[in-house]
């Protein structure tokens, strides 16, 4: 997705707040979503040629309680209609966020569509951008959201943080995760960054932490986001482009993000159990040190959390860390032995190795390989230039 348009990002920013109203006023999630969606629909229609309301979301609001109504067709709604008091139409609430994230973590899904419901409901992402951030096709997601709204309604899932709210932790956390980073690092589209989901994240996982403020993974995550997000000043220059760590400008990292992210982490280390957002948010503390950046360091913490969450981007990661410490070679051999695949990073990353170790021929072949695997139009520029420079 490229830079939104004041129309979508006003629609971006206000669906999941009018969903939440709406659901939390009449407790269906599955026919209130459908509204939802086609009261954004009409706005897109209309404000072009009428103009954007004083109150887009009261407008929003309106419209989806209507549609809703015109929705439910059968005599057993029809009698709940009758039975709710003058003036339905409900307000924003500034907890109905996180009431619908929880909600849509509930524990009849399974975590793929928790994830994929989350990401459409409260991120706001589309169906194409989901299947991008979670690897699958984007007809499955469609797919796996129609199924999952359905299970929340057969489940009978009310609009409240349930008593068992801390169980969906895990989800939960995870899906703030891939908010976070569809927001960081865009998927596709002509800009690096998607600043409303970073954000939204962020505010997101605060609200989390202060309701749980002795959770490890809770703060983890909360310093992992704000160390990550510091460095969003200096990751593009002004025309867009991309500026990778090792060349940024320290001088332009929002060092009050970092202060507080490395408070939050020191705290959760020191007090709690070692989860893998706390690893993580760990290594960005050491990323965001004054100075030489410490690789040794680096390499421990990757290898640890190779242990307590292995992936395929975490040994990436540590490859990356390990050819810093050891040399080129070494970090070409243990890419050679993990044998990853499909990834433009793990391209990428073979690239700046077989260019550090002199093989420039083989670097270009990599670097102009990850760019036509990548969606994001500024990792493809960076990544031919790199390769143009090889020429």
């Amino acid at each position: 997705m490229g830079v939104l348009t004041p129309l979508e990002e006003v629609l971006r920013t206000a669906a999941p707040q009018v969903l939440g109203a709406v659901v939390r006023r009449y407790g269906d999630f599955d026919t209130s979503e459908d509204a939802v969606q086609e009261a954004l629909l009409a706005a897109a229609r209309q404000w072009p040629s009428e103009g954007m309301p004083d109150d887009p979301r009261a407008w929003l609001i309106r419209v989806a309680s209507r549609r809703r109504i015109e929705l439910l067709r059968s005599d057993e709604a029809r009698r709940r209609r009758e039975a709710l008091p003058p003036d339905p139409i409900p307000s924003v609430r500034g907890d109905d966020e996180l009431t619908l994230l929880v909600l849509c973590c509930h524990p009849a899904l399974t975590p793929l569509s928790q994830v994929a419901l989350t990401l459409r409901a409260v991120g706001g992402l589309t169906t194409a951008e989901i299947g991008r951030a979670l690897l699958v096709p984007e007809a499955t997601v469609g797919q796996r959201i129609s199924r999952a709204k359905r299970k929340i309604r057969e489940a009978g899932a009310r609009f409240v943080l349930p008593a068992d709210f801390e169980e969906r932790l895990p989800g939960v956390r995870q899906v703030l995760y891939l908010i976070f980073n569809e927001g960081h690092t865009a998927s596709s589209g002509a800009s690096l960054h998607r600043v409303e989901l970073s954000t939204e994240a962020i505010r997101l996982t605060r609200q989390l932490h202060a309701r749980l403020p002795h959770d490890g993974e809770v703060a983890g995550l909360l310093a992992l986001m704000l160390l990550t997000d510091a460095r969003r000043p200096a990751r593009t220059r002004p025309d867009g482009s991309l500026v990778p760590l090792a060349a940024q400008d320290r001088t332009l990292w929002d060092r009050a993000r970092i202060d507080e992210g490395v408070e939050i982490i020191t705290a959760a280390l020191r007090d709690t159990e070692v989860g893998p957002f706390q690893l993580q948010a760990a290594i960005a503390a050491v990323h965001a040190e004054p100075g030489a950046t410490d690789w040794p360091q680096i390499l421990a913490l990757y290898r640890l959390l190779e242990v307590v969450a292995p992936g395929p981007m975490v040994t990436l990661n540590r490859i990356v860390a390990q050819a810093e410490v050891d040399g080129p070679q070494a970090g070409l051999r243990a890419l050679a032995e993990a044998a990853l695949t499909g990834h433009h990073r793990i391209a990428a990353v073979r690239a700046h190795l077989l260019e550090r170790s002199g093989d420039t021929t083989a670097a270009r072949d990599e670097y102009l390989l990850a760019a036509r695997l990548t969606l994001s139009m500024p990792e493809r520029l960076y990544l031919e230039s790199r390769a143009s420079d090889l020429r």
